[in-house]
């Protein structure tokens, strides 16, 4: 797994002229946070997943059996992963505060998939929100936003 990670960030951090590697370690980034919050209470539910797939669908254009072979790597990453740091220093390094609260939006969407948001989950998005450097107004906004839906 740690060949994996390392394979992932050499390939997000050497220079390279196609954007297309760097959007495609990013969104496996994304996932895997994604991913990492829906297995932090009681395993990843059917609603949580299909919530992955929706979000993976809509955020990055793909088709749903794309969302889904993106959704399966990305539970295999956070299966052996030990930090979320190297997932989220990617997202620090090549988003926006406005983008990055989007993923808290998205972290929170997954939360909420299953009607109700555990300790750990909420939690857990809590410390990516402080990983991505996301205020803790938005970081309520977002929580906000995706409950009430």
């Amino acid at each position: 797994m740690i060949t994996t990670i390392q394979k992932l960030l050499k390939k997000y951090t050497v220079p390279e002229d196609s954007r297309a590697g760097r959007e495609e370690a990013l969104r496996t980034a994304v996932a895997v946070l994604l991913m990492e919050v829906a297995r932090s209470e009681d395993g990843v539910s059917d609603e949580e997943r299909r919530a992955i797939h929706r979000i993976l669908e809509a955020q990055h254009s793909i088709s749903p059996r794309q969302a889904r072979e993106i959704a399966a790597a990305a539970e295999r990453h956070a299966e052996h992963a030990t930090s979320l740091y190297p997932f989220t220093r990617l997202i620090v390094e090549e988003c926006s505060l406005e983008e990055r609260a989007e993923v808290i939006r998205m972290l929170w969407e997954v939360t909420f998939a299953d009607g109700h948001a555990g300790a750990h989950e909420e939690h857990l998005v809590r410390k990516v929100a402080g990983l991505l450097y996301v205020p803790h107004r938005d970081f309520i906004r977002m929580k906000f936003r995706q409950g009430s839906s």
